[in-house]
């Protein structure tokens, strides 16, 4: 069967607003954001931004047959994504829905080099973003279909997520691939009210791969948890205590709720990855893993490359799509964590969320010269370091975890 797209990527698409700032390193967002204060900055960056963009065109350029499908207005902030996505393709922009009763997405990304960014979203068109807005003709002409960021789109975590259920039971029973990237819910909006342990639980059985950062998960399944966190100081702060149980822990009740494939994207302590058994994942469909034995019941952490940070605007799409790029090449599961890390790694380079990005043998072959990785110590005794794969791994103990 000779399909026409390796990838189908869908979901949240913006106009990315990118102020460089030029004399502020280290310095905090607080301060520089004081009332009546003027900050002075250089030009400004104008991208497109989501996922649709950011690991949709990261795919692209990694060499994978892309399909993208977002929503957009008939405006000129429409019009600018438009063309800035053709930039990188002809046709790739064919695939945009243009709704003419809703405006177009955008973003004032605050990215100080030194600290983690701050957004500021209208997501428009996104909320008007349902499950009939996908073209499943085209879907079905291809190995794998990848959806991002439903916490920022209303329609698809209205009625308890309904749609964004319908749509995954349609495109996985069409013998697709699934994958699922999500976006941290804005406690104060509706999306931060919503039960989404609740609609993971439905939703993650017809989820082979799915890829949530650690502290949008944490929001998610565990609002304790995370209120904790954020308490002691953000994400970094995890890390002052007993996180390595709290990932695997994590990892587990995920894979328990039917997902496949789980990656939790770790930020600057690199990725972790857990894999369900040879039967779960023989059901993936198009874009299984050739070798599902060796794919089967692994849990690996791979630490991060070291590079000079420039920016890490749509870090954690380019971790997704380089670990979707390696699967569709059908690579062993220790190479599409790699991969994933090294185009992360490779996305900081830049302050945009694409500038950094390389071809794929490019990336590879930097892999393969010896990169220099982030190197941690040992989670816990029952971790071990494959020197030859350059991560930790985690073997099971009398057939559990």
């Amino acid at each position: 069967m000779t399909l026409r797209w390796d990838a189908v990527v869908a979901g949240h698409i913006c106009l990315d607003i990118i102020p460089s700032f030029m004399h502020h390193e280290n310095v905090p967002l607080g301060e520089l954001l004081r009332p009546g204060h003027l900050v002075e900055v250089g030009p400004v960056t104008l991208s497109t931004g989501g996922a649709v963009s950011n690991t949709g065109l990261a795919l692209h350029k990694l060499g994978i047959q892309t399909r993208l499908m977002g929503k957009i207005g008939d405006d000129l902030l429409g019009r600018v994504v438009a063309e800035i996505v053709e930039r990188h393709g002809t046709g790739l922009s064919q695939g945009m829905v243009i709704d003419p009763d809703t405006s177009t997405s955008y973003t004032i990304i605050l990215n100080p080099p030194g600290i983690d960014r701050t957004f500021l979203h209208s997501p428009a068109a996104n909320h008007a973003f349902g499950a009939s807005a996908v073209d499943y003709e085209a879907v079905n002409d291809a190995r794998l279909f990848h959806f991002g960021y439903p916490p920022l789109m209303r329609r698809m975590y209205a009625d308890g997520g309904a749609e964004l259920m319908a749509m995954f039971r349609k495109v996985k029973a069409l013998g697709v691939t699934t994958s699922l990237d999500m976006a941290l819910p804005d406690p104060a909006a509706p999306s931060g009210q919503v039960d989404w342990r609740s609609i993971l639980a439905q939703l993650l059985p017809y989820v082979d791969v799915f890829l949530p950062s650690l502290t949008e998960i944490l929001f998610m399944l565990r609002p304790q948890a995370y209120q904790d966190l954020i308490a002691r100081g953000g994400e970094s702060a995890i890390w002052d205590s007993n996180a390595h149980s709290l990932v695997s822990s994590v990892g587990h009740e995920l894979s328990e709720m039917g997902a496949r494939v789980v990656g939790l994207k770790l930020g600057d302590h690199g990725l972790y990855v857990r894999t369900a058994d040879r039967d779960a994942l023989a059901t993936m469909g198009r874009a299984a893993p050739s070798d599902l034995d060796k794919w089967s019941e692994a849990e690996i952490w791979i630490p991060c490359f070291q590079v000079n940070v420039a920016g890490t605007t749509g870090a954690g799409d380019a971790t997704v799509a380089g670990f979707l790029a390696a699967l569709l090449r059908g690579l062993s599961l220790d190479t599409c964590a790699t991969m994933a890390v090294a185009v992360g790694a490779c996305n900081v380079e830049a302050p945009d969320a694409l500038g950094g990005l390389r071809p794929w043998d490019e990336t590879f072959a930097r892999v393969e010269r010896g990169w220099a990785q982030h190197l941690f110590v040992q989670p816990d005794p029952s971790w071990q370091w494959d020197a030859d794969h350059h991560l930790w791994r985690r073997e099971p103990q009398n057939g559990a975890y």
